[in-house]
């Protein structure tokens, strides 16, 4: 396994995992602005094909995970969690002293990696996130870095 920064070259894969992943999928255009932005946008691939991505930006001592989505190939086999692990360990380098993040309160799988990796809910965004009929609030967890 590989780990190296997601490139514009790699927007098609990347849009293809991310279509099958979410209801309401990031663009082309929401990857390329994290691109653009210097966001942490790391990648796992295993011959060239990519297993898991994470975006992240890490800014005035805090850090935010706005994106990790696994390979559907690749599902419950810990990758989800690799990758956790490697923004963590990526803003701690870059001075974070805090990680946020936004789950849906009916993503029970992530939300339980979440907190077995020590974070916890500190908060609620109500009406966050669009569903195909109306709006789901988000927890908004946080680790202590």
């Amino acid at each position: 396994m590989n780990v190296r920064k997601m490139r514009e070259t790699d927007l098609d894969a990347v849009l293809a995992i991310e279509n099958t992943s979410h209801v309401h999928p990031w663009s082309r255009g929401v990857f390329r602005d994290c691109l653009r932005v210097s966001y942490v946008c790391d990648m796992f691939t295993k011959d060239d094909e990519i297993i898991v991505y994470g975006i992240m930006s890490v800014a005035a001592g805090e850090s935010h995970i706005f994106n990790v989505c696994v390979n559907d190939k690749y599902r419950r086999q810990g990758f989800g969690q690799e990758m956790m692990m490697h923004l963590i360990k990526k803003a701690k380098k870059q001075g974070a002293e805090v990680a946020f993040l936004e789950v849906r309160p009916s993503n029970k799988v992530a939300i339980a990696l979440y907190e077995k990796l020590g974070f916890a809910v500190t908060g609620k965004r109500k009406d966050y996130y669009p569903l195909e009929k109306g709006r789901e609030d988000a927890f908004v967890m946080s680790l202590k870095l």
